[in-house]
């Protein structure tokens, strides 16, 4: 048996009902061997008491049930978001919603790059601009010479230039769905959803998921998590060759990495059966720190950029409907194939179509082929309403909520997607553990900043940027809210066994914080400093 390390802390919260709080916790070889007083472990052996942590308050590590380790890449880019953000380095990046200053700031990246190389930037979201919508014309003037492209904020939209439209071949004639036409009848340069985004991405190689994976990268995406307080994080639309996947199981498995990474796989890859065999294949790589065996489907697009699935009565600028990245027959058959071969699935589903059409896939895929405790993931879901959420919780079927989309396009959803009814009921916690979903919270990062306070605290609060409450109704509890990324998130990576609380028996994965979450005002939660994190026993402090 090995050492047994005792660490004190100012508090533990343990979101474990039979102990919550305690002020010492024991770890031997890299699990939870008891917890309570500085006597805790005391009846197992000889002890070391390791007061590194004594000022803190000590959490579970959090768990980010839905972000991507392409949250570090992007970085390459030039940044043109409208929000302030901060990169994994601790770089303050600030944001604009001013289309000139927008278009100046691409100007001076390009004249920091090669004459030869695309001008890329990322973040961009329209909703923000009061001027018209950026298209073609905005981006030739920023070059005329070489490609320019604009990677909104969701991932789902990005705009590029005349000489980006003619090196993939898209004019006036072109039928792929998404490129989208000005009223000249020609492309005006806004390509919505993978199908029309696909030929630029592989035309200039912009790839930054295949880039997540070297170790640089991969390195940043775990100081991203340290800096979070995230001990557990996922990869929520992995894209791995058998290459990339050793190199991520490598540096993943060296004792002081930092966070647990758990991939789904995207079904995307090639035909159901095909993504399933890879799925295997890739389940021979993993190890304590890095877990294969999801995958994820995506169905429609983005709220904010008009490209999601909506019931009606649909947008309230009139907008047609939203893309079917999956048209629902296909995820009818993905649906029916994963159940059958007991793969779980987390599944994209922003409008209440979607989420509907994938209840009704999921609910028939589980009459032909029984999975009692399958644990499908309603990834976003950001419309659904209280009859959808009691069909999932009948079906046994998870939620992860987009919580942070309160406050970063709440006002917007209010004035310009869906209207003030249904904006209010937009990410609804409430809703959803009153009818007994199982449930969690994200940030879908590099969509929002990775932060998981931050997201149980716009779940607690529902406050838009504008300091309006939107849909006071559905606010949840301080301790509810930091459940769901603890407790609640582990659920749905079916490691709620493992991680997400402290208590005896599973991993010693903690959240370092600089005060006690439960000791505060819900509007301060936010501002809960984290100071580090503890994996598998391993201290990693920002300070250090």
């Amino acid at each position: 048996m090995g050492d047994i390390t005792v660490f004190s802390a100012k508090k533990i919260i343990t979101m474990d009902p039979n102990r919550p709080e305690a002020t010492h916790v024991a770890v031997r070889e890299g699990r939870i061997l008891a917890v309570g007083e500085r006597d805790c472990a005391d009846q197992w052996g000889a002890v070391v008491h390791d007061d590194r942590l004594a000022d803190a308050v000590l959490m579970p590590g959090f768990v980010e049930g839905h972000c991507h380790m392409g949250a570090s890449t992007p970085w390459d880019y030039a940044y043109v978001g409208a929000h302030d953000r901060v990169d994994p380095d601790g770089r303050l990046w600030p944001g604009t919603t001013d289309i000139e200053t927008v278009i100046a700031n691409a100007r001076a990246h390009a004249d920091s790059l090669p004459d030869d190389a695309p001008i890329i930037t990322w973040g961009f979201d329209p909703i923000f601009l009061s001027s018209e919508r950026l298209n073609r014309h905005h981006l030739d003037r920023i070059s005329a010479e070489r490609p320019v492209v604009f990677l909104f904020s969701s991932g789902h939209l990005m705009c590029i230039n005349s000489v980006m439209l003619d090196l993939v071949g898209y004019d006036a004639e072109s039928s792929v769905e998404g490129v989208m036409m000005g009223e000249d009848g020609k492309p005006n340069g806004e390509l919505q959803e993978m199908a029309a985004m696909f030929p630029v991405m592989r035309r200039l190689g912009l790839d930054h998921r295949a880039k997540a994976y070297e170790e640089p990268y991969i390195k940043k995406f775990a100081l991203h998590c340290v800096r979070a307080g995230v001990t557990t994080a996922t990869d929520l639309f992995a894209m791995l060759t058998e290459a990339s996947a050793a190199e991520l199981s490598r540096v993943t498995a060296r004792p002081d990495f930092p966070v647990r990474i758990v991939p789904a796989l995207s079904s995307l890859a090639g035909k159901p059966e095909d993504v399933v065999a890879q799925v295997r294949a890739l389940e021979s790589t993993g190890h304590d720190k890095l877990r294969f065996g999801a995958v994820k489907l995506m169905t429609d697009g983005s709220i904010q950029g008009w490209s999601a699935r909506v019931k009606w009565p649909g947008y309230v600028g009139g907008q047609a409907n939203g893309i079917w990245n999956t048209p629902p027959e296909q995820i009818y058959a993905i649906c029916e194939v994963m159940q059958r071969e007991g793969v779980q699935m987390h599944i994209h589903t922003n409008g209440d179509e979607a989420s509907e059409v994938t209840l009704d896939a999921l609910e028939a895929a589980a009459r032909k082929h029984p999975w009692p405790g399958a644990r499908h993931v309603l990834q976003h879901a950001q419309m659904m309403g209280r009859g959808l959420f009691e069909r999932a919780a009948e079906l046994g079927v998870c939620v992860n909520l987009f919580a942070n989309h309160i406050w970063y396009f709440g006002d917007q959803h209010v004035a310009q997607t869906i209207g003030a009814v249904r904006a209010a009921r937009m990410n609804a916690c409430r809703s959803a553990l009153d009818t007994g979903v199982r449930l969690a919270i994200h940030s879908d990062a590099p969509v929002t900043p990775l932060g998981p306070l931050f997201t149980a605290w716009c779940a607690a609060n529902r406050l838009t940027m504008s300091g309006k409450v939107l849909g006071a109704a559905q606010c949840i509890s301080v301790q509810e809210a930091l459940r769901l990324i603890t407790l609640g998130a582990a659920y749905t990576l079916g490691l709620d066994g493992e991680v997400g609380s402290i208590e005896a028996g599973k991993r010693a994965d903690f959240a370092v914080l600089g005060d006690d979450p439960l000791g505060i005002a819900a509007e301060k939660l936010k501002d809960v400093p984290v100071r580090g994190t503890v994996t598998g026993g391993y201290v990693t402090l920002l300070d250090q």
